[in-house]
């Protein structure tokens, strides 16, 4: 009789912690929208664009020589804002941050603010999506998601080395897999290096710019899918490994 009423009362008590749980991904997922709607409606979108920048290159590099600690902090916690609510104007960033810090500062730099808002990014992804599209598409997703967690790291690195993957699109999928999230933050930390320093590197010549088109140009391109098809290396020597193995044992 005790064991048939404590069974009864585990649902209501698991009823509470559920609602909890939903109101805070409601939440968020309020926040994140009020966030990119405050960004739209404002348009606050003309502050991170190619004109802006050059309009007020000299004011930056003022500011940046006369309180380069603060500068660094501003630039820093002004790339997690973007990356982790997945505004548009990442590259702008980078180019502004080339452009006051240097090519090698800013990378570093980049970096910082890059992961770490592709980690939150990710993992409010995780937190507000992944149970439900689990619960929906579970057994379609099976399979993907242990191949995709086996060789995770590889892949991970090669959608971060090639640019034709859209970066906040990376952020809110890798989130709804089953991704460890060190190897999703050591993946994204190695893998943006190469595009950050050329971006930065190219602020270093902000006036010579016209388009963001001149950067990414078909040689810049092709080196950076080559870079990508070099990190699923060992996931194709991998599956052949174990199909020679599994022909040499019949």
């Amino acid at each position: 009789m005790i064991r048939h009423e404590a069974a009864m009362t585990t649902p209501v008590l698991n009823q509470p912690e559920s609602a909890h749980s939903n109101l805070g991904k409601i939440s968020i997922a309020m926040v994140m929208v009020l966030a990119l709607g405050a960004f739209f409606y404002l348009d606050l979108g003309k502050f991170l664009s190619l004109t802006a920048l050059k309009e007020n290159r000299d004011s930056l590099l003022a500011f940046t020589d006369a309180n380069f600690p603060a500068a660094v902090a501003i630039f820093i916690g002004t790339y997690i804002l973007v990356t982790g609510l997945s505004l548009p104007g990442a590259v702008i960033l980078t180019l502004a941050g080339g452009f006051v810090f240097g090519a090698g500062w800013a990378t570093l730099f980049i970096n910082l603010g890059a992961t770490t808002g592709a980690t939150l990014a990710f993992l409010t992804a995780r937190y507000v999506l992944r149970d439900a599209v689990e619960q929906k598409f579970g057994a379609r997703l099976g399979p993907f998601q242990e191949g995709f967690a086996k060789n995770a790291f590889s892949y991970l690195l090669t959608l971060r080395l090639i640019p034709l993957f859209p970066f906040f699109v990376v952020n809110l999928v890798s989130g709804l897999t089953r991704v460890n999230v060190g190897t999703y933050i050591l993946a994204t930390a190695i893998g943006i290096i190469p595009g950050s320093f050329v971006y930065a590197y190219a602020g270093r010549q902000l006036g010579t710019i016209n388009s963001l088109k001149e950067i990414a140009s078909l040689n810049v391109i092709g080196a950076f899918v080559l870079l990508g098809l070099l990190a699923l290396v060992p996931v194709v020597y991998k599956r052949f490994s174990v199909k020679s193995v599994g022909g040499r044992a019949s």
